[in-house]
């Protein structure tokens, strides 16, 4: 591992190393059954028994007990697709989806409900470049919405909601970058949904987690494979599942509970945060672009001087085997993403190379 770089991109991203060790052993012939997990039908009891695993474990995660009642579909087409699926199948004209707009990707999010007639913008914060979120009840949640949306971390300008808020309809979430990154207010939730590829495992399945009274609500003339009705009637075998990707996400929901859970997951991420963003604030050479208050754990975006600063920062981390520095193209600066699976280590790398580059060229 030590011959590893330090791998700070924002997704995909880092994997747990012991689950890639795990996985790689088991690559030729997974759970004894001679063939590989990516060769075994969608349909065999093989898979069916990992499939099942994987429930098990995320509803075990969350806290939920057996009549939890939401049901958990391991789908495709990542966050994007829901973007769209969301509005198609709870919201109409007369009844829109209210989204709190934090980010690109809930503005993107919005647009796919406007392109239906039914999206409605409940608050934004463009005005502040994305760097602060409301506090809870500062938008406005429109008259007979049929659901709230937020992102709950913001990748791009490593902004995070530190507690779900309380909305009168349905919340929806999505959690692409920070789902079981600690313990989750499942009472609140309707929809949370996420990509794998920066918490969970390799890109190509997307958690969709709905609560069950929730389903069904799809207008006709939906087509079937959008209709959340037609996954949950097949039990998320309506079309062929990224069989090796849930697989590799059975892995890591196993090394997450090893940790110990998601209070333990927390810790190690709060432990993360705390030393870089103490590095950050105890200098006057680098300066964090998100308020204080709506740091993100997951995603730590940063500024430093001058551009060609950073961007000489960006190429020496480089060079110490620490990728993946450099910020989203829409934004610039540095960004560090120190998602579940970055070990301490590589956190304690990057802020001994920031303290020497200071010493340096500050």
């Amino acid at each position: 591992m030590s011959s590893r770089p330090h791998n700070f991109n924002a997704g995909p991203a880092v994997l747990p190393f012991e689950v890639m060790e795990e996985v790689r052993d088991a690559l030729l012939d997974t759970n004894g059954s001679g063939l590989s997990v990516m060769e075994w039908s969608h349909r065999s009891g093989d898979y069916d028994a990992v499939r099942k695993e994987v429930e098990s474990s995320f509803f075990r995660l969350l806290g939920l007990g057996a009549d939890h009642g939401f049901k958990l579909l391991l789908l495709q087409g990542g966050a994007s697709l829901q973007f769209a699926m969301v509005p198609m199948n709870l919201a109409t004209v007369d009844r829109p989806g209210s989204y709190v707009v934090t980010g690109s990707w809930s503005k993107k999010a919005l647009g796919e409900a406007n392109r239906l007639g039914c999206g409605h913008e409940a608050w934004t914060g463009a005005g502040t470049n994305f760097a602060k979120l409301p506090a809870h009840g500062d938008w406005e949640e429109r008259d007979g919405a049929s659901y709230v949306h937020i992102t709950t971390n913001n990748t791009i300008s490593g902004t995070q909601w530190r507690g779900l808020p309380q909305t009168q309809a349905p919340l929806v979430c999505d959690m692409s970058s920070d789902i079981l990154s600690g313990p989750i207010d499942m009472d609140r939730i309707g929809i949370a949904y996420a990509g794998a590829q920066k918490n969970l495992g390799p890109a190509g399945v997307t958690v969709v987690l709905i609560r069950e009274d929730l389903v069904g609500a799809a207008p006709d003339g939906t087509p079937a494979i959008l209709d959340y009705q037609t996954h949950v009637k097949a039990d998320a075998l309506y079309n062929t599942p990224n069989t090796y990707g849930v697989y590799l996400m059975g892995r890591v929901l196993a090394w997450i509970e090893r940790l110990g859970g998601l209070e333990g997951i927390r810790r190690r991420n709060e432990d993360k945060a705390d030393a870089l963003y103490g590095e950050i604030d105890g200098s006057d050479f680098y300066r964090g672009t998100a308020d204080p208050e709506s740091r993100s754990m997951m995603n730590v975006c940063f500024r430093l001087p001058t551009e060609d600063l950073e961007k000489q920062f960006i190429g020496e981390a480089k060079d110490a085997s620490m990728i993946g520095l450099k910020g989203h193209r829409s934004v610039g600066g540095c960004r560090a993403s120190i998602y579940n699976a970055l070990p301490p280590e590589s956190v304690q790398a990057l802020v001994s190379f920031m303290q020497e580059f200071e010493r340096a060229n500050g």
